[in-house]
């Protein structure tokens, strides 16, 4: 039986952070659901592309609509293995749903593999979930995770590591998604045979 795993979105989720996850995990036979608060399987929410050109942050641009294959609603995180958190701009509003709070809580109590990158820890950080945990993220949430009890590991400004700390699996960016699914497939200890 394939192991389950749940995305949290809204819309202006960065583009590559939950298409190009949803789509690896798939591929490696992970039964991926994708949910947004308010927002029921086969509606949409719309993306944000954040790129890296040089700027003292990053630029945003309009992306695509991702297709929700899950109903909020009807989650029941005991019944998922792990949880995965995209960043973009979704993170700073939905961290503010008191489900989604719920939810991160229980994946954070259970110590079920989490995943979280760029602003995606935003989401964490609201629900007490980074205390004692080293982690990184998108560069400005270090105030934040430090507040927030966590210890901040410097991605060197590189957007190219990923974190490793018991069930928490954190990168800084999208140019990460390999070192940090990688990572996030060892934590779940899903194998991959070439």
């Amino acid at each position: 039986m394939a192991k389950k795993v749940l995305m949290l979105v809204g819309d202006y989720v960065e583009d590559y952070e939950v298409m190009v996850p949803f789509q690896m995990l798939q591929m490696v036979g992970l039964d991926t659901h994708c949910a947004c608060p308010n927002k029921r399987a086969g509606e949409f929410v719309k993306t944000a592309i954040h790129d890296f050109e040089g700027d003292q942050t990053y630029s945003e641009k309009r992306g695509h609509n991702f297709m929700l294959n899950c109903t909020f609603e009807d989650i029941k995180p005991e019944s998922f293995d792990a949880l995965v958190l995209p960043g973009g701009r979704a993170p700073e509003y939905i961290r503010l749903d008191n489900r989604v709070i719920e939810i991160v809580k229980h994946f954070s109590q259970s110590k079920k593999p989490i995943a979280a990158i760029c602003h995606g820890p935003q989401i964490l950080v609201a629900a007490d979930a980074v205390e004692g945990y080293e982690l990184t993220a998108y560069p400005a949430l270090k105030p934040d995770i430090v507040r927030a009890g966590g210890k901040w590991v410097d991605p060197n400004q590189t957007f190219s590591n990923a974190c490793v700390d018991r069930n928490l699996v954190t990168a800084p960016a999208w140019p990460a998604h390999p070192e940090w699914i990688r990572k996030f497939l060892e934590v779940l200890d899903v194998k991959i045979s070439l």
